[in-house]
């Protein structure tokens, strides 16, 4: 059984969402059970900061010796910060995926609808 922690949100394409001491802005990465059901990472294309996303939107992409996953913006706003470290350790995602294995903020433009809580994401995942 994957890992779901209460206090973050999740959306359906297996991203995670949490706050920052930053207000509008959060961050994003993708869950354990996600890192888990691609397997070893191998390499991350990330957003540019002061690219435009918007909630559903591809919005990067993960290598693994599986598979290539396309990673999905849970918001709608401006990328104001990277995970730079996941260029040379992108197993960062496997090890640590809600802590050192982040992947970028967002500050939020609109409201978002549709992120779900831990246990309808467990819901999911089951």
């Amino acid at each position: 059984m994957s890992n779901i922690p209460n206090e973050l949100k999740y959306t359906s394409e297996h991203e995670w969402v949490a706050p920052t001491s930053k207000g509008s802005v959060f961050r994003v990465g993708i869950t354990d059970f996600a890192q888990g059901a691609l397997g070893d990472i191998v390499y991350i294309q990330l957003p540019k900061i002061g690219d435009q996303v918007t909630s559903g939107q591809v919005c990067g992409e993960i290598e693994s010796t599986k598979s290539v996953s396309e990673i999905y913006s849970p918001l709608t706003g401006a990328i104001v910060a990277v995970n730079t470290n996941l260029d040379s350790q992108p197993e960062a995602i496997n090890n640590d995926p809600y802590g050192q294995g982040w992947i970028l903020e967002i500050e939020l433009s609109q409201e978002s609808n549709g992120l779900l809580s831990a246990e309808d994401y467990a819901k999911i995942t089951a």
